[in-house]
């Protein structure tokens, strides 16, 4: 897949009669996802770039429906099922610092002292701070909180350096 094609949802059921979709969204909030047209759609194989005609969040936001262009009917609409929804990367807004969280993801963690602790799998979002997912030896979690314990990001290089201490530094 393109580097600059991020995913950001699924095609998960019909909705309708008309070929209206429903859409599964990895965006937060979940109806961001709706504000990107057009979406690549991985159908059959293959990425189409396909325009989003008209979409709506249902039931209190979270059911969210579209309608694609072409598919005009509820057999057509099934066939979608399961299709992976990207979009391209420069419809999205930089950070200040140039990166999005996806960029993180594979990004190798070191402590500011040289101890590789593994690679980031994913972020968790909370309420006060989001928390960076690692994989190594063990699962580690650490606080996204820049200067505090992350102490730079190296997209480009994939490197996080940190300030974190294991409990057990013997156990590396």
């Amino acid at each position: 897949m393109s580097s600059d094609r991020l995913i950001v949802g699924q095609i998960n059921g019909i909705f309708g009669v008309n070929g209206w979709v429903k859409v599964f969204s990895y965006t937060d909030p979940r109806k961001n996802i709706l504000n990107y047209s057009p979406w690549m759609i991985k159908f059959k194989g293959e990425w189409h770039q396909i325009k989003v005609l008209a979409s709506k969040a249902q039931s209190g936001g979270k059911t969210l429906v579209a309608q694609l262009e072409g598919v005009i009917d509820r057999d057509l609409a099934r066939e979608y099922m399961g299709s992976e929804i990207a979009i391209d990367r420069s419809q999205l807004k930089h950070s200040d610092d140039g990166w999005f969280w996806v960029d993180l993801i594979g990004c190798q963690v070191i402590t500011q002292k040289g101890v590789a602790l593994g690679v980031v799998k994913d972020m968790i979002v909370t309420g006060a701070h989001d928390v960076l997912r690692i994989q190594g030896e063990n699962e580690v979690l650490i606080p996204f909180v820049m200067k505090q314990f992350i102490l730079s990001v190296d997209v480009q290089a994939k490197q996080i350096v940190v300030d974190w201490e294991l409990e057990d530094d013997s156990a590396i």
